[in-house]
């Protein structure tokens, strides 16, 4: 869990950001000291030059965001494609048994097994 100094200096980032106001160490500490919230001295500073780079609003609209990875499971077709639904998770399925089986008969290539 975040200690009070790195809430104080989040909560101030975020409101220099809704502000429009660049976020840097002597408005961390002014918002900060107008809060009257004590913290150790280093954490305006490191918040301000670990954000001076970075667009605060794509770091809020990306929190849920999770990665790059794709998401499992493609998207239905919009319409007319009522027969194709169904279909899928069965291709799906032949696809990760085929797989499977490949992966299998490359172990059995090599010429030996795991219990020979």
């Amino acid at each position: 869990m975040a200690s009070t100094s790195e809430l104080a200096c989040i909560y101030s980032a975020l409101i220099l950001h809704d502000d429009e106001v660049s976020v840097t160490e002597d408005k961390i500490n002014a918002l900060i000291k107008a809060a009257n919230v004590s913290i150790e001295p280093f954490w305006p500073s490191l918040f301000a030059k670990a954000l001076a780079n970075i667009s605060i609003g794509s770091l809020i609209s990306s929190v849920g965001a999770g990665g790059g990875a794709p998401v499992a499971g493609g998207g239905a077709p919009a319409a007319g494609g009522g027969t194709a639904a169904p279909a899928a998770p069965a291709e799906e399925k032949k696809k990760e048994e085929e797989k499977k089986e490949e992966s299998e008969e490359s172990d059995e290539d090599m010429g030996f097994g795991l219990f020979d």
